[in-house]
């Protein structure tokens, strides 16, 4: 899925960046610069709805930025988060798939040398109109 959320960024008194989402009062990180700190705001957006999508919690409508109530030395940004992108980088562990196939058909693949999980990857891959992890 994708989503646009706004966030806000304060001036740290130590330097950089405190990040903080209006629509997700418990996501806080923090960035060394404005570049760092928009990048640390779009993981932790990404992992929180990753996560929330994992376990079918509800998701908050995002707030609209004009209806948001800022400090003036605050900076108000909007942040996309792609989930199935960040699935893609980050839920790389394998997972074990029982299949069958005919027996004739295994040992001429065997004889070939081929790899089945590759050769299923990439089936499921063109099946699913993907490739190399990412969308078509």
């Amino acid at each position: 899925m994708k989503y646009i959320y706004p966030v806000v960024f304060t001036h740290a008194e130590e330097g950089g960046y405190l990040i903080s989402f209006p629509d997700f009062p418990h996501i806080h990180t923090d960035g060394e610069s404005l570049a760092d700190a928009f990048s640390m705001a779009e993981d932790a957006l990404n992992l929180w709805l990753w996560h929330a999508e994992e376990k079918s919690k509800e998701i908050p409508v995002p707030t609209k930025p004009r209806d948001l109530a800022i400090a003036d030395d605050d900076i108000l940004a909007l942040i996309k988060a792609d989930t199935a992108e960040y699935r893609k980088h980050n839920d790389t562990q394998a997972v074990k798939k029982t299949l069958s196939i005919p027996r004739w058909l295994d040992t001429l693949a065997k004889e070939s040398n081929v790899n089945f999980s590759n050769v299923l990857q990439n089936a499921l891959m063109n099946e699913l109109n993907v490739s190399e992890g990412h969308p078509k």
